[in-house]
């Protein structure tokens, strides 16, 4: 039987993605994009000629509202619906060009009739038949719909890529939960080169003349707990359970997933650290540790591109 959504788990989202939208205005036809990359933050930017600034603030907060991290393009773009595509002259500039050329043949006694082609090339002189109104704030909640519906379609897009994301994540999380139920069995056979070890280095200490009891006692301590690694099974043990948690939640995860994975390298590096010397068992700990660590490094490739 499928498993139906939890409608109250956030969902969880690929900071990378694209959705296009595009619908008929008042203004004309309208054109919006975005496209996002991965970002530490929410990094903004406009690819939109003069006529969109007006409404760039309004545009900002809605995306703010919707998207939490990521480098976002936004393109915005509005193809006038009027019908007419001729040119007319000015004729009160053409009208100057026509005196300015005539006092100059007068000026310099030279002869000649002004060519048309060439006036025509004048700035000012040749306009749009019809130029289009400037944009106003009754085209902004316009604007703002067209967005809306384009940042729903990039959510929808990155939030399938998310769950994707999820899942190769669940997938090397189950592989980490597996080696570390092997490195708990494994402990067992090298505790016995801990004990060798602890006393070796306690019949060191007893063959030196008047060191003292309490000296002794510290020394097996910090030498039981530089040799055990049960403690840092424990602890990958721990957050390998909280990664499965924050998978749950959903929601804006990608920061929580990396510092729980630099936690979890840590612990995996002091089990290394410590197995060196163990003999057999401690090889094979090792081999087992370097396989966590390969896919732990996979993982946070991975969840780099988490919102």
């Amino acid at each position: 039987m499928k498993a139906q959504a939890d409608p109250g788990r956030a969902p969880v989202r690929s900071m990378t993605g694209y959705a296009q939208v595009r619908r008929q205005t008042s203004a004309g036809e309208l054109t919006c994009s975005l496209r996002t990359v991965n970002h530490r933050g929410l990094d903004l930017h406009f690819y939109s000629n003069g006529e969109m600034a007006p409404f760039e603030s309004a545009m900002r907060a809605l995306i703010k509202q919707h998207v939490g991290r990521g480098h976002v393009e936004i393109r915005a773009t509005v193809v006038r619906s009027s019908g007419s595509t001729g040119v007319a002259y000015d004729a009160q500039a053409l009208r100057r060009y026509m005196t300015a050329f005539q006092q100059a043949s007068h000026d310099f006694g030279l002869a000649g009739k002004p060519d048309l082609n060439v006036l025509f090339t004048f700035p000012g002189v040749l306009t749009d038949a019809q130029r289009p109104e400037p944009l106003d704030s009754r085209f902004e909640p316009e604007l703002l719909d067209v967005l809306a519906a384009c940042i729903g379609e990039l959510n929808a897009s990155r939030g399938r890529e998310g769950a994707a994301l999820i899942r190769e994540l669940t997938a090397l999380l189950d592989e980490v939960e597996r080696a570390a139920r092997k490195l708990i069995a494994i402990r067992q056979q090298v505790l016995p080169h801990f004990q060798a070890r602890l006393r070796e280095r306690l019949a060191e200490l007893l063959s030196g003349s008047g060191v003292p009891e309490a000296r002794i006692i510290e020394e097996a301590a910090v030498l039981a707990d530089k040799s055990d690694i049960q403690e840092e099974l424990t602890r990958l043990t721990v957050h390998v359970r909280e990664l499965r948690r924050i998978f749950e939640d959903g929601g804006e995860i990608g920061k929580r997933i990396d510092f729980v994975l630099q936690e979890m390298n840590r612990e995996t590096n002091t089990t290394l650290a410590k197995s060196a010397g163990a003999g057999e068992p401690g090889l094979e700990i090792t081999n087992i540790a370097l396989g966590v660590k390969a896919n732990i490094e996979r993982m946070r490739e991975q969840s780099l591109n988490l919102e």
